[in-house]
């Protein structure tokens, strides 16, 4: 199921309430992964982090050095 909305946000820690006034849903707080973002699980609104989205994406693209090789 793809994302509601991207939230771009520079903090770890993202606060979601729907967005929809009384229409919305209960704040929760919600810490964002590894790669740096975070789905709602009431709204499905994706909150992404700018800084680590970045390193995050580079890390991908880029293949491992011989010594940071692991044994499959």
């Amino acid at each position: 199921m793809g994302s509601f909305e991207t939230i771009y946000i520079s903090e770890t820690v993202a606060a979601c309430n729907g967005g929809g006034g009384a229409l919305g849903h209960p704040r929760v707080f919600l810490n964002l992964g590894h790669d740096g973002k975070v789905e709602c699980p009431y709204c499905s609104r994706l909150f992404v982090n700018r800084a680590m989205q970045g390193s995050a994406a580079s890390d991908a693209i880029t293949p491992p050095r011989v010594s940071e090789e692991r044994n499959v």
